[in-house]
């Protein structure tokens, strides 16, 4: 019935205002699973409270809820009847009726989660509540706040303190905040914290995820959250302070409720259990996928009263590290006082004394049961110093309450066993968890962590690469981290697959994933998808990237075309090995792609760094983020990623310069060496495709394209000189041109075939030739046109032809030429996306069509015309070929853009021109039929008008109808406009008048203007850059009369033929690119990478450099010393500071005033005054100096048993007496000591009493779970061996071998301890132990043990001492601190040492013991196995051999007995 309820309202409120279908369907789902999973509490047992009836007059049932309320089943109890109420008893379980979205009222958009839970809800159900239907994130850190319920009163420095604290840890490191949930106390903190924190942060900030988990029972309005029919959705929740009574509100600034119901109603604390499972479940689930490590919980204490002391002790007993804050009032108060005391002073009178100040108003009521207990529980609490921190507002360390939090996460972290990893390794995982690289810094990477840099696990780096913390990336590589070892094939898949699905790259690479694989969910991104992308925004002139074939296989064939044209097959490995792990060939550029691919800014700039061929990387990532940026739908990211394309583009340049300021030769065999990392292209060819016009205009890059244009001549060589030498080619010979080189290649410059032939193959020469050519070719065309144009060709008309067909040919050439194999569709375009190669082919097609026209006597005329159009096209190509001048390339580059201009500017124009000429041409005449009078109606006219050329037609007064034809018949006059019967003209003059003006106002000076505006802009922002989009211009024309055949046309033919024969007879390619293109071999190729490495560092030290002496960050840094002043300054830390530099200076004064009396009493001695005069301070400061010695004196620390007296007896619900530790020892009186008697039944039914527990009180008297009263005997078998490694050798680590000892563990107690157990008179080994064994272990170490007591016995003492250890010793004997010792029964054992110094067959028994025994044991995980033990065949035990210098978790004493083994045998621990 619920659930139909649940769903008709949903429905109703989705559909009634407007709700997202997606959204519908989600809240549908959610609903559906908390009405099937979650349930409230219902009484079902009516039994009315007569003493509440009495006084207030109402019918009130002992659950605390009215009469009225109560279900019929509550009036027809099928139970036992009886007057007494119990929530267990006497309640049901059913769906609950509150949950949803609450909205607070009058208090702006707040709104919440929350949900109404059983008190008995599984918190695994709970968890997935939060995570699937919440949608929350699996936090990194989970905070519980707990404290006073009613109002904390703490000083303002402190409060600030807290709430910018608390915000700060939940922010970066995306904790969960826990607390109480209501609207008072220390929850209220908590949300005025939440409050300040929505105010202050910005979109980009996470939303602080604050869960209150309260009772249900003590909320105040709770009506309002019951989903009722016909009740709104979301729920109204209203807060009027005042009204509430013993009841609370819920705090408005929570995000999420949990509320607890045990079917009771104003009855508190219901919620603690559920709670304290919940965080317990949570503190076990692991943080991320590759990080695996549990959820770190942390308990944050402010004041409170007996429950917060009962809460922080459990917290501590499960290992759960708690802060207190110091000044927050009673019990945090109270242990922060007694936190600087020794154990030994923690006494029930001290801790009476601080409860009498910090409770005064409530002191009285404290009995003396209860204060004894509080001294137990706090004397525990300081036992685990590990898990306790204080927070005090003047303590220099902590001075931020986020840190204090988090280091008291990583303090309690040392003391725990991970599975055997170091516990740095652990606390380097939550330092990168939650983003703190500050904690890392000053708490895992210290002076010796060069000793632990080899430990660091590629699983951080890569967690911290997928997560996007750069900070963390750059701290692993400055602490030994290395790329090359870590980026293997898995995990750079395992990167790309981790790509955020709102991604432009996720979503280019989930198109190429086939559709099958797609369609069936079973994809994952390989490198062959991320291949064809980088393919894609790279461009096709580069080769792959990632020679991958789709197939499994591992090997593939690859065709490398070499320089000299020829094809060669090689099989070659895809992946290299290193270290049995496949990587690729470059993994740090592939890191670096996947950067860029997300453009990620600082983590690409890390990367970037670590790169050698950092020049290709910077102008490859350019060319790939402006493809990115174009197709970026998002403006805003679109304009991000252009920027960040210019970052790289201002790297490349930096390195460049660098390295052309040191070696103008290498640095230009940078720009045109072969990348192989990035395709097989160039830095220069790279740079020209990304459009870095800022790159190309650097003087380096110009110096090598001027060289490359002048070829082999000097760079400074006069003009004059160059076309006398093309007139008169023997002046080559004079010494009037001068070479750079002497003798290149074969060739020498002296010979004459030599200067020739470097003479006319410069690329300038051949410019200049084509330059002649093209001016020859335009002179017989006009000459053609104007003076020569037969009815039939003449010979110069005919060698017209010829000189075009060359033109054509070389066309052709330029279409089909080049290195790039692409197919024909590909060069195609690329030869059409010049717009100078239109213009070649349409002056083509005209001339084509001219002569066409002109060879048919009928088209004679028209063929003259069309060829006269193809003259205006040929001469519009001279504008290309004056571009590579410095002085004209510039102004046509501004005529160019200027080009485009005038097409928007025509657009705008047009509208205006045809809108006004329709509406004159409709005025004037009416039904003109004539096409051509239409046009120059509607377009010519207006046009004309423009200009100053006023139509007389438009004004009735000029009227001349001479001018005119009244039917249109007369095809050479314009139609007559409309005429009345006057025959004057019938158009309003004052309509076409006023439609002239305001046309020439719009056409002549808004549009006109406009235009001129429009120039003016596009000339000032070329005129700005004009040199260097010049200078980047300049290249194509460059690289094209490099490639250029050194004969001009129509002599070009010969060298067509020559290159046809070339290629087509001798399959032979050109080699014009060898100085646009060039391999290096190897050796000279690492010899450049490395030295560009080094210019790249340099250029990083000026960039650095540059950036701390900028104004920003001078101000920046004053801005800091400024705020460390102000925190120094301000408040009650400030002011301490200055009392305590008050108190230095008045010891020291004191001290000079000291000295001064010693020099006194030196010269009364010498008869130069009088003792008496001695300083009075010195006499009080000795009196000073006494009275604190005395303070100082500490009374000696006895040592009792500690774990003997924990208030749980272990496995069981028996609550030991507390006994404080001075109450421990029999002879002190404790009259108040009342133990529980408790026997368990592991013994004899009656047993007489055999002594009191030599060690003191326990706080439990009878036999416990032990098997007799009196001493217990067991035994602990310490088997040990030295660690090895695959050569046999003993492992050693600061200078001392490594042992490695046997251990087991139940599944009971979760610890590791030595084999061993309870030991029978007459037995040599326990029975639990030869359960363990086999029979062929059992019969060698009794054997070994009785030959050992045998010898033990003959030389008369126990234990051998360190420096003569032997391999069978007695390491201790006596009493053991157990957890299940009592009064009357307790623990004694002996611990034997069995040491194997070679192996043999029992260590090799005893190794077959752990079926997993490597030849390298790992110092990360032991090697674990399953055992059976025989006396007991449900008791699973888990076997395990490690390392001793590793912190174990060991039960009792067995910590310390590994200790004095490892310092027996001299070992490592």
């Amino acid at each position: 019935m619920e659930k139909e309820v649940v769903e008709s309202q949903l429905v109703h409120t989705a559909f009634s205002k407007g709700t997202r279908l997606t959204s519908f369907f989600q809240e549908y789902n959610n609903a559906a699973f908390i009405v099937e999973n979650i349930c409230k509490k219902q009484c079902i047992y009516y039994v009315e409270n007569l003493q509440v009836a009495t006084t207030q007059g109402t019918e009130i049932c002992k659950c605390g809820h009215t009469k009225s309320i109560h279900c019929a089943e509550a009036f027809n109890y099928v139970g036992p009847h009886s007057d007494d109420w119990h929530p267990k008893t006497h309640t049901r379980k059913v769906p609950t009726d509150a949950f949803g979205t609450m909205n607070f009222t009058n208090l702006g958009k707040n709104s919440a989660k929350y949900v109404r839970v059983s008190v008995d809800t599984p918190p695994e159900k709970l968890f997935e509540l939060l995570t699937s239907c919440w949608q929350l994130d699996v936090p990194n850190l989970l905070i519980s706040v707990t404290g006073g319920a009613k109002n904390i009163v703490m000083k303002p420095q402190l409060r600030n303190m807290f709430r910018r604290g608390l915000i700060k840890v939940a922010q970066s490191t995306g904790a969960w905040i826990i607390t109480g949930g209501s609207h008072a106390g220390v929850m209220k903190h908590v949300g005025e914290a939440m409050r300040d924190s929505a105010l202050s942060s910005t979109s980009k900030d996470g939303k602080i995820v604050a869960i209150g988990i309260g009772t249900w029972g003590i909320v105040y309005n709770q009506e309002s959250l019951i989903r009722r029919p016909g009740s709104s959705l979301p729920a109204e929740y209203a807060i009027n302070e005042g009204k509430q009574g013993r009841l609370s509100f819920l705090d408005y600034n929570h995000s999420h409720f949990i509320l607890v119901d045990d079917g009771t109603h104003g009855i508190y604390g219901v919620e603690i259990m559920l709670r304290a499972k919940l965080e317990k479940f949570i503190a076990k689930q692991t943080i991320g996928k590759s990080v695996g490590i549990n959820i770190p919980a942390v308990c944050l204490v402010l004041g409170g009263g007996p429950g917060t002391l009962d809460t922080i002790y459990n917290a501590m007993q499960n290992d759960t590290p708690c802060v207190i804050l110091e000044g927050s009032g009673h019990v945090a108060d109270v242990i922060a006082e007694v936190a600087t005391l020794p154990l030994s002073r923690i006494t029930v009178e001290q801790v009476q004394k601080h409860l009498k100040t910090f409770f005064a108003k409530d002191f009285d009521c404290f009995s003396e049961d209860e204060i004894i207990e509080w001294t137990k529980k706090i004397q525990d609490i300081m036992r685990m110093p590990q898990l306790l921190t204080v927070f005090r507002m003047d303590k220099k360390v902590n001075k931020e309450l986020d840190m204090a939090i988090l280091q008291a996460v990583l303090k309690a972290s040392k003391s725990v066993d991970y599975h055997g990893q170091d516990n740095w390794e652990h606390q380097l995982k939550l330092a990168v968890a939650w983003n703190r690289m500050d904690i890392a810094k000053c708490k895992i990477f210290k002076d010796d962590w060069l000793l632990k840099s080899t430990g660091l696990r590629p699983v951080m780096m890569v967690e911290a690469l997928i997560a996007d913390k750069s900070n963390f990336v750059r701290l692993f590589l400055e602490n030994g981290m290395n790329l090359q070892e870590i980026l293997t094939k898995s995990v750079v898949l395992e990167l790309y697959n981790n790509l955020s699905s709102s991604s432009l790259i996720y979503r280019m690479l989930i198109k190429e994933v086939e559709g099958p694989e797609l369609a069936h969910g079973q994809w994952r991104i390989q490198m062959h998808h991320v291949s064809n992308v980088l393919q894609e925004l790279l461009g096709d002139f580069t080769q792959p990237l990632y020679h991958l074939q789709r197939s499994s296989s591992k090997f593939a064939v690859f065709i490398h075309v070499s320089l000299s044209g020829e094809l060669e097959l090689s099989f070659s490995c895809l992946f290299a090995a290193r270290n049995g792990k496949e990587v690729f060939e470059d993994p740090i550029r592939d890191l670096f792609i996947w950067a860029i691919l997300q453009c990620r800014t600082e983590l690409a700039q890390i990367v970037w760094e670590q790169c050698q061929d950092c020049l290709a990387a910077a102008l490859a990532a350019s060319k790939i983020l402006k493809e990115l940026a174009k197709k970026e739908e998002d403006t805003d990211g679109s304009e991000e990623i252009q920027n960040l394309a210019e970052e790289y583009e201002k790297h490349a340049i930096g390195v460049f310069n660098e390295c052309h300021r040191r070696d103008e030769e290498r640095a230009q065999k940078l720009l045109i060496r072969i990348s192989k990392s990035w395709g097989h292209t160039t830095c220069l060819r790279l740079a020209l495709e990304a459009d870095n016009q800022n790159f190309v205009a650097q003087g380096g890059v110009q110096a090598l394209l001027t060289k490359i244009w002048w070829g082999q001549l000097a760079e400074d060589t006069h003009l004059w000189k160059v076309l006398l030498c093309m007139l008169f080619f023997p002046l080559i010979y004079t010494g009037l041109i001068t070479f750079r080189e002497k003798k290149i290649g074969t060739h020498d410059i002296n010979t004459p075939s030599g200067a020739v032939r470097h003479f006319y193959s410069a690329p300038v020469i051949v410019f200049y030739w084509n330059v002649v050519s093209f001016f020859g070719f335009l002179w017989l065309y006009a000459y053609v046109l104007m003076m020569n144009f037969q009815k039939q060709p003449v010979w110069q008309e005919i060698l017209l032809y010829v000189w075009v067909c060359t033109l054509f040919c070389e066309e052709l050439r330029q279409l089909f030429h080049g290195r790039d194999k692409f197919g024909f569709l590909r060069k195609a375009e690329i030869y059409f996306s010049k717009i100078w190669n239109v213009f070649d082919v349409l002056s083509f097609c005209f001339f084509a069509a001219g002569v066409a026209c002109r060879l048919t006597p009928t088209t004679l005329y028209f063929g003259r015309i069309i060829l006269s159009i193809g003259f205006i096209v040929y001469c519009l190509r001279l504008v290309d070929i004056f571009t590579v001048n410095k002085n004209l390339g510039p102004k046509i580059i501004i005529v160019k853009r200027m080009l485009k201009d005038i097409f928007f500017f025509l657009f705008l124009l047009g509208v205006w021109v045809v809108a006004y000429g329709v509406a004159r041409q409709a005025i004037l005449i009416e039904n003109e039929t004539r096409l051509e009078w239409i046009f120059r109606g509607v377009v010519y006219q207006p046009y004309l008008t423009i200009f100053g050329q006023m139509p007389s037609s438009m004004d009735s007064v000029n009227y001349d109808r001479s001018q005119c034809t009244m039917n249109g018949t007369n095809p050479t006059k314009p139609k007559c406009p409309i005429l009345d019967s006057n025959g004057k003209p019938a158009f309003p003059t004052w309509l076409t008048i006023i439609l002239v003006c305001i046309y020439l106002l719009f056409a002549n000076i808004l549009l006109l203007n406009l235009l001129i505006a429009m120039f003016n802009f596009t000339f000032q922002m070329v005129q700005d850059n004009n040199d260097q989009i010049w200078k980047f211009q300049r290249f194509g024309l460059i690289k094209e009369y490099h490639c250029h055949p050194t004969f001009p046309p129509p002599f070009i033919i010969l060298v067509h033929i020559y290159l046809f024969f070339k290629r087509v007879t001798k399959r032979k390619e050109d080699k014009r690119y060898k100085q646009f293109k060039q391999e290096l071999p190897n050796s000279e190729e690492m010899a450049l990478l490395s030295w560009e490495s080094f210019m790249k560092e340099i250029y990083l030290m000026r960039l650095q450099q540059k950036l701390s002496n900028s104004n920003e960050q001078k101000i920046q840094d004053l801005a800091d010393r400024v705020g460390i002043l102000v925190k120094l300054v301000e408040g009650d830390n400030g002011r301490q500071v200055i009392e305590k530099r008050l108190a230095h200076l008045e010891e020291q004064v004191s001290m000079s005033t000291e000295a001064l009396g010693w020099i006194v009493n030196a010269l009364a001695a010498k008869g130069f005054g009088s003792c008496q005069g001695e300083l009075a301070c010195c006499g009080k400061r000795k009196e000073v100096e006494q009275k604190e010695t005395l303070d100082k004196k500490v009374v000696p620390e006895r040592h009792h048993h500690v774990n003997a007296r924990q208030l749980l007896y272990p496995g069981s619900s028996v609550k030991r007496f507390p006994v404080p530790d001075e109450r421990v020892p029999w002879e002190v009186d404790f009259s108040a000591y009342k133990p529980l008697v408790y026997n368990a039944q592991t013994g004899p039914a009656t047993e007489e009493p055999n002594g009191q527990n030599p060690m003191g009180r326990t706080g439990l008297s009878g036999r416990g779970k032990l098997h007799h009263l009196g001493p217990n005997y067991s035994m602990d078998l310490i088997l040990t061996c030295w660690k090895r490694n695959s050569d046999g050798s003993v492992c050693v680590k600061a200078a001392k071998k490594v042992l490695r000892f046997f251990s087991v563990k139940r599944k009971e107690c979760q610890q590791w301890a030595f084999p061993g157990g309870p030991l029978q008179p007459g037995e040599v080994l326990p029975a639990r132990l030869k359960g363990i064994l086999g029979s062929f272990l059992q019969k060698k170490i009794t054997k070994m043990l009785s030959h050992g007591r045998e010898v033990r016995c003959s030389r008369s003492f126990l234990t051998f001492p360190s420096s003569h250890p032997t391999p069978l010793s007695q390491v201790y004997k006596g009493y053991v601190d157990d957890t299940r010792n009592t009064d009357e029964a307790w623990i004694e054992t002996t611990a034997i040492n069995l040491h194997f110094e070679e192996d043999d067959e029992v260590l090799a028994e005893l190794k077959k013991l752990v079926s997993v025994w490597p030849e390298v044991p790992p110092s990360d995980h032991p090697a674990v196995v399953c055992l059976d033990d025989i006396t007991d065949p449900k008791a699973e035990i888990t076997a395990a051999w490690q390392d001793a210098d590793q912190l174990a978790k060991l039960t009792a004493n067995h910590r310390e007995l590994l200790q004095k083994v490892a310092v027996m045998w001299q070992a490592h621990c």
